[in-house]
């Protein structure tokens, strides 16, 4: 006992005594982000300058940690927001030492990753299915929050509300400790003789089980204390677990997994203010206790109704209540702008050459005056007389070519060649559509909340099922369905706070319904939309949508050969030339409202 006793005196001096072997930093951590790839997710770390990365795993839950050795941390400290990003749970990261920049990377299950190491920047890369929003900063990493990346995983350093029991918790990782490391060797010692040393090293209270025996041969050397008495407990059986007031409490598994379940459970209701209590049951029921805790919502009184042993239901309600916070308000303004421009010109000439004693209907009409026994004129419009006896001679030129839209200007040029009448047609268009729409809606929005204005019309459609029989008469069956057309915009904002940013999902739209040529069809609806994620600063404006579409059709009609003649080629047939340009764009510009402080304490 004084050997084991001289040696742990011994140990402590000579720590005291060791220096401190931190080198100045010679790299600068510029950032850290989450961003989508195809097929995976990176976790990107900015660096400017050398500095050795170090990596390693820890269970339950499941993290991965870097250490960035030789670095500094220029960038502040931002929280993560909490949304699952492909298995990505949480991400902190904080000064560890002078020299380390540690960052810590929640994982909702073990997984698979690969760490590359550029010039500019630490890339950890894990396989992912879906896709999700980047996440590019956060609100300012609270004093507790930058803290957590910093103490053991075993036992924590300052004592906590509720009993944690080490059966349950992480294994601790030296690297991931900041408490006193500690050089000692046991030599058949009694683990009541370790513990009383490990408690007087630390300064904290630790009492032992009934009946915990057994003796312990083990050397330390410089590790944290809290490391090196979690892999003592371990082999010999046993855990730890911190009981209210911060006394750790050494005793086997079986018994600290027996006082759980011994512990009587009471029932508490939490009042919710801003968030819905149905919406946040999923959250408070996943760190509630597994095999006994229990979570309800009443939506009459907008409540949590939280039952779990006694000593975590101050942890749970604590939680609860900082889901409850009071989230900013984002108004959102949108221009919808379509133009569309449509310019036609339509230029032709068509003829009718014949004599006076024939007929030719195409163009002009020459009645036949020869008669009848009875004296009336047999004139038939369907009927084509054509005289081609002597030096007479009839034809007629394109006298089928006509224009698709109506002619502004029709002339008629008539002379007499001979015994030949010829007649001259000349029409011309120039038309000039131009629609120009103009939308602006405006909404305001509660954050993470999605907001949707619909200015238009709820166009009926029938549609016809022949194969499925209904009815009595064994009919097609028919069914009608109301489409939206006009002005539609849907926007899911996100705050970032500290940096006065906004992440929004935006759908902006604009139809219309148009006739179809297509008898069976009846009508068709134009559609220009546009669908994205963008981050934008409070007050800026973005362009979402940006299309132009020119479409250019000319047509040519004509006498074969002589339509294709230079300069007199006009003379001969039709040209029509139809351009049609349309342009979309799409502005958004959202304004945090700034109307209370989300700091002030719930309105009554």
């Amino acid at each position: 006992m004084n050997r084991a006793l001289g040696l742990f005196a011994l140990a402590v001096f000579q720590l005291a005594a060791l220096p401190v072997r931190d080198r100045a930093p010679s790299g600068d951590v510029l950032g850290v982000s989450v961003v989508p790839a195809p097929g995976r997710a990176e976790v990107v770390i900015d660096v400017r300058g050398p500095v050795e990365v170090t990596d390693f795993v820890l269970q339950n839950p499941a993290r991965l940690v870097l250490d960035l050795t030789g670095a500094r941390l220029v960038a502040p400290a931002l929280a993560y927001d909490g949304v699952n990003r492909a298995g990505i749970r949480g991400l902190r990261y904080s000064q560890f030492r002078p020299d380390v920049v540690r960052i810590v990377i929640d994982l909702d299950e073990a997984r698979d990753y690969r760490m590359t190491q550029g010039d500019n920047a630490v890339r950890v890369t894990f396989d992912a299915a879906q896709t999700f929003a980047a996440w590019p900063g956060g609100a300012p990493a609270s004093a507790e929050a930058s803290r957590a990346a910093e103490l053991p995983a075993a036992i924590p350093a300052a004592p906590a509300p509720a009993r944690r029991s080490a059966a349950v918790l992480p294994e601790a990782a030296p690297q991931l400790s900041q408490q006193h490391r500690i050089s000692i060797t046991f030599d058949q010692a009694s683990i009541d003789e370790v513990i009383a040393n490990f408690a007087s090293f630390s300064g904290r209270s630790i009492i032992t089980g009934r009946g915990i025996t057994g003796t312990v041969t083990a050397e330390i050397k410089d590790q944290p204390w809290d490391v090196a008495f979690s892999a003592i407990l371990r082999s010999q059986g046993l855990a730890a677990s911190e009981e209210p007031g911060g006394i750790i409490r050494v005793d086997s598994r079986s018994n600290l997994v027996s006082q759980d379940s011994t512990e009587p459970l009471t029932t508490r209701r939490v009042k919710i203010n801003y968030a819905r209590a149905t919406a946040l049951v999923p959250s408070v029921q996943a760190i509630v206790t597994p095999t006994r805790g229990r979570v309800a919502s009443d939506t009459t009184t907008n409540s949590i109704i939280v039952t779990d042993l006694r000593s975590r239901m101050d942890t749970v309600e604590s939680f609860v209540r900082s889901l409850d916070m009071r989230t900013p308000q984002v108004a959102i303004q949108a221009k919808i702008i379509f133009v569309d421009r449509t310019d036609l010109e339509n230029l032709g000439l068509r003829y009718d050459l014949g004599t006076t004693n024939q007929f030719y209907n195409s163009l002009i009409q020459r009645p036949d005056y020869a008669k009848d026994a009875t004296g009336a004129t047999p004139y038939d419009p369907a009927q084509v007389v054509i005289d081609v006896g002597g030096n007479a001679v009839a034809a007629v030129a394109n006298a089928q070519a006509k224009f698709a839209d109506n002619s502004a200007l029709q002339l008629v040029y008539s002379t007499v060649i001979g015994n030949f009448s010829l007649s001259t047609f000349l029409e011309a268009l120039q038309q000039v559509q131009l629609a120009d729409v103009q939308a602006e809606p405006q909404t305001t929005v509660v954050d993470n909340q999605k907001a949707r204005i619909f200015v238009g019309e709820r166009t009926p459609i029938r549609t016809i099922d022949a194969s499925a029989q209904g009815g009595a008469s064994g009919a097609a069956r028919a069914q009608t369905r109301l489409q939206e057309t006009g002005i539609i915009l849907e926007v899911t904002p996100h705050v970032v706070q500290g940096s006065r940013e906004v992440m929004m999902e935006i759908h902006a739209e604009r139809s219309a319904v148009t006739p179809s040529a297509i008898a069976e069809i009846g009508a068709i609806f134009s559609t220009q939309e546009a669908t994205t994620q963008l981050l934008v600063r409070d007050g800026e404006t973005a362009v979402i949508g940006g299309l132009t579409v020119t479409d250019v059709t000319v047509s040519k009609s004509g006498i074969p050969f002589l339509v294709d003649l230079p300069v007199i080629g006009r003379l001969f047939g039709y040209r029509t030339s139809k351009e049609q340009r349309r342009d979309l764009l799409i502005l958004v510009t959202p304004h945090i409202v700034d109307d209370l402080n989300a700091n002030d304490p719930p309105r009554p």
